[in-house]
């Protein structure tokens, strides 16, 4: 059974939908672990600060169902595939890591390679899983945040009480 990564951010009602992210994936998938919530700058756009975290679960879901269920709790929280890249997002939910699967298919990015680039995935995925290899690099998690260059990428540890 997989161990899996998901990214969660928002920077519209950022607490709420927090909130409502980690809710939804605990309904699907149990007990979740989770880092600390982190707040950010909108990186590649002008817009609000975002509140990001990173959770873990083990499931017996394929990555293409997985997939299904994290589009449905966006869409839900009224997320639309369909715009920017870059833009303010209701709820944002990313597949970081799904066990040691590496994946560059069908639109799939699997180890996210967002991981190696941004602070806000990168910082609460080494608190929760440093030992952690990433999958293609083989470093450890823990290793890949001391040797990340945060300088342009601030983040605020936020606390929003009991998720």
């Amino acid at each position: 059974m997989p161990r899996v990564f998901v990214s969660i951010g928002s920077n519209i009602d950022r607490e709420r939908n927090i909130h409502v992210g980690v809710d939804a994936l605990r309904k699907y998938f149990g007990d979740l672990t989770l880092s600390r919530v982190y707040e950010s700058d909108a990186v590649g756009f002008v817009g609000h600060r975002f509140y990001n975290l990173v959770v873990a679960f083990d499931t017996v879901r394929s990555l293409e169902e997985l997939m299904t269920i994290v589009a449905k709790i966006e869409q839900r929280q009224g997320r639309e595939r369909r715009g920017k890249k870059f833009d303010n997002r209701s709820l944002d939910l990313d597949i970081l890591l799904y066990g040691d699967e590496v994946r560059r298919d069908d639109g799939l990015n699997i180890p996210r390679s967002d991981i190696l680039r941004y602070a806000f995935m990168l910082k609460p995925l080494a608190q929760i899983a440093g030992d952690l290899k990433h999958p293609e690099t083989g470093q450890r998690l823990d290793e890949l945040w001391q040797q990340f260059d945060d300088t342009s990428q601030i983040l605020w540890e936020v606390d929003l009480g009991s998720l």
